[in-house]
């Protein structure tokens, strides 16, 4: 039968797209902002801070409310935080009014993310890998429509603050009309009002409670596969231009290479764990590869090594991973999904703090030394891939004689 809650999903997508540009439209209109708020790029550069700032705040509150009294709440206040940006954005005439509505914005999305990833999950509870993976589709569409929409309002000679009207534009609709869909009815409700009665659930819960182990490395791991990409997303561009030579107009298409690796990974992926590959597998296969390729990229800097890194990387570290990553942890935390989401994201929201605090540093050695930086931070993703690996193994033998919980291949019986 076909799932009644595939409209709703492709809302929930939806939001996703819009929110890919939602965190790019500061910089991409910095100019036009710069003179509205009277500062410099810098200036700007705190603003956008303050979205990160507001993602992390909020993140785990909104993740343990949501499994408490539902999802739809909560994706409903993220797109209401969202239209508060757009149109709060626009309005502002100062550094500190722009600020608060920046750190809305991270609010939006920490409400988003409690929202939909549990969602998602529950909706398509014999795929949530894939429902997973292509959230990250429809973010890097929404990236990559953007600046599209931006260079037709530059060619038309039209105001900025279009591009800020459409995003909200889409959001709008899109709510009004997510409005009507169901959404699937979160196990933490259900579990409270059968606990006694269903002992089987009490069971399956003890069976897959996630061990402060378990917890302690999916955690690093959020960490680890947010630094990597994070790290390669601001600075490849510098790395092709100054390490390997590269002109500055060649290594600005670099970001788009690897724009173009990541999304082909969102479809391979896809339809890989829908098929015979288990999540555990492909998060340990993509880690690896992205190990190689920083190392190798980092022993050969040249204009063709770096082009076929570009690629690479965005394919084996920004295609889905991090998505993977936190479907294998929801698996253990099968009544508390939206906690899951929200331990994992703080993590990488953490990550998007101290990484250009490091990175900051290491460039007044050299620029070289960040990626050789990366490489360590891979390696470390690698071992953390490894262990999980080697964990999800051990729980599935030690049920081999009970009914196993198959996520996706997360945890499969053996053929």
């Amino acid at each position: 039968m076909k799932n009644k809650y595939i409209p709703t999903a492709f809302g929930l997508y939806l939001n996703y797209l819009v929110h890919g540009m939602g965190v790019i439209l500061i910089s991409l209109n910095m100019p036009h902002l710069e003179q509205q708020w009277q500062t410099d790029a810098a200036g700007v550069s705190v603003v956008i801070s303050s979205l990160g700032i507001g993602r992390l705040s909020l993140l785990l509150l909104a993740g343990m409310l949501s499994d408490r009294f539902g999802r739809k709440p909560f994706v409903y206040l993220g797109m209401v935080c969202y239209l508060g940006f757009f149109f709060g954005i626009l309005g502002s005439q100062s550094i500190a009014a722009a600020y608060c509505f920046g750190f809305l914005a991270g609010m939006a999305n920490s409400f988003l993310d409690s929202g939909t990833y549990p969602s998602l999950m529950e909706a398509f509870p014999s795929s949530p890998s894939t429902a997973n993976i292509l959230i990250k589709a429809f973010v890097s569409s929404g990236q990559f429509l953007l600046p599209m929409i931006i260079s037709l309002l530059v060619w038309a000679d039209l105001w900025f603050g279009w591009s800020f009207i459409i995003a909200a534009g889409i959001m709008l609709l899109n709510g009004i009309c997510l409005f009507r869909y169901p959404f699937p009815t979160h196990p933490g409700k259900v579990v409270r009002e059968t606990l006694a009665a269903e002992a089987p659930v009490v069971r399956t819960t003890s069976q897959h409670a996630c061990s402060l182990v378990d917890l302690t490395s999916y955690t690093l791991y959020g960490y680890i596969a947010m630094a990597t990409f994070y790290l390669i997303s601001q600075w490849l561009a510098q790395y092709g231009q100054f390490v390997a030579g590269m002109s500055y107009t060649m290594s600005i298409k670099l970001l788009s290479i690897y724009t173009v690796g990541s999304l082909l990974c969102v479809v391979i992926s896809a339809v890989l764990v829908r098929k015979t590959v288990s999540s555990t597998s492909l998060l340990m296969l993509y880690t690896f590869i992205s190990l190689v390729a920083l190392l190798g990229v980092s022993l050969y800097p040249s204009p063709n090594t770096v082009i076929v890194f570009s690629f690479v990387i965005g394919f084996s570290a920004a295609g889905g991973v991090l998505q993977l990553g936190l479907t294998l942890m929801a698996v253990r935390f099968p009544h508390a999904k939206g906690k899951a989401t929200a331990i994992y994201y703080s993590a990488g929201s953490i990550a998007t703090f101290t990484i250009p605090l490091i990175t900051a540093r290491l460039s007044q050695t050299s620029i070289a030394s960040i990626m050789w930086f990366d490489t360590g931070i891979a390696a470390v993703g690698f071992l953390l891939a490894l262990f999980i690996g080697y964990r999800n193994r051990k729980t599935r033998d030690n049920l081999l004689t009970e009914d196993e919980l198959d996520v996706d291949g997360a945890l499969r019986r053996p053929s």
